[in-house]
């Protein structure tokens, strides 16, 4: 939440080593990467980069956004950022910038978040993507690119969303990565890298890396079943069968109960009055249990049966799951059962120092001095 001279902090096409800050400067090593957006909230300017969305207006439902550096904080002007106002609403606004592709380069994604309040149910992620056509109705209909941060329902359902577009569809991460909800101020950060590639920090740790083609689902399998081909009807996958030879004993006993022979008619019974009297059951003392016959190994026996496979002419290779053309807003859409959320300091990167130099005049003081007054 620090102020730019001279330049909109919506959309940064400098070195970020080029912007004059009013509160701080910058270090002197100058970072070379291209900084695509920057929005650090630093006074209600924001409001001329960012477009509230009315998705949700007439369904009264519709939350509000103010500027807010929390409770706790080490600088109210440096530190503010944009706050959910209001409970049990969807809060939906997203600022747009100049078009670009990612092709061939990092993409770097960062922001920071503070929960402030009890969320019980509610996310606090971004996304990106192609700019809409109407910021107005930007909403959950609306495409996107890549969906970014935590998301959680209760006390177990808690996640950070990683969600990539491709090809019309939202692809979830086939695992879960982790979030753990508190009142600090948390930096999320997400690497994309042109070998496909990636990786997520929270609070500058990593939390989860890979390789994109592995760990979603956006190719087709190389390998599927032929339909032509089907377990034959002589086919014996039976292991074991019982032994043909092995007969239950003559003198086995299954039953469980047994009457017992000693029990008499209470001298008080009635039988017209009572029904008539039939002695009680009690446990077999010679019982063995249920006879299995015993088992061998089936001389029949083929093996598991393996489907054979043919190649998948669906699948099609693609060496740019990565590239994404047009990126141009980045939005806040998320329902909120208690509002609160803290969002700041959005950067939109092609090298990880920027998002490194941004970190350390900003959220590493402003965690500092929450976890020292709090």
């Amino acid at each position: 939440a620090t102020h730019t001279d001279n330049l909109s902090p919506a959309c940064v096409q400098l070195p970020l080593c080029a912007m004059k800050l009013s509160a701080f400067v910058l270090s002197s090593q100058c970072v070379s990467g291209k900084v695509h957006f920057l929005e650090e909230f630093n006074d209600d300017s924001w409001r001329d980069r960012w477009v509230d969305s009315e998705w949700k207006k007439d369904a009264g439902s519709q939350g509000s956004f103010a500027l807010s550096a929390g409770k706790y904080h080490n600088d109210p002007a440096i530190d503010q950022g944009l706050k959910t106002q209001d409970d049990a609403r969807h809060f939906t606004t997203s600022a747009v910038f100049e078009p670009f592709s990612n092709e061939g380069k990092p993409l770097v994604i960062q922001y920071q978040m503070k929960h402030e309040q009890d969320i019980e149910c509610g996310g606090g992620y971004i996304k990106i993507g192609p700019q809409p056509d109407d910021q107005k109705k930007f909403g959950d209909p609306t495409p996107y690119y890549i969906m970014f941060g935590p998301d959680q329902c209760g006390y177990s359902a808690k996640r950070t969303h990683l969600i990539f577009s491709y090809k019309g569809k939202n692809l979830l991460r086939k695992t879960d990565l982790p979030w753990e909800a508190d009142k600090f101020s948390h930096l999320f950060r997400l690497v994309v890298q042109p070998d496909n590639t990636y990786e997520v920090f929270l609070d500058g740790e990593s939390k989860g890396k890979g390789n994109l083609k592995d760990d979603w689902d956006f190719l087709p399998p190389k390998k599927i079943n032929d339909p032509n081909e089907k377990k034959p009807d002589d086919w014996v996958d039976e292991k074991k069968i019982d032994d043909p030879e092995d007969k239950k004993p003559d003198d086995w006993v299954e039953e469980k109960k047994i009457v017992d022979k000693d029990a008499k008619k209470p001298d008080d019974w009635d039988d017209e009055e009572d029904g008539e009297w039939e002695p009680p059951m009690k446990d077999n003392p010679d019982y063995k249990g249920e006879w299995k016959a015993r088992r061998i190994d089936n001389p029949a026996y083929k093996g598991e049966w393996v489907h054979p496979q043919i190649d998948n002419p669906e699948y099609k290779e693609d060496n740019e799951l990565y590239k994404y053309d047009n990126i141009g807003f980045v939005g806040i859409d998320l329902w909120q059962v208690k509002g609160g959320t803290i969002f700041d300091n959005l950067l939109i990167a092609d090298d990880v120092k920027d998002a490194d130099e941004l970190a350390d005049r900003t959220w590493k003081k402003l965690v500092a001095a929450e976890k020292e007054k709090k």
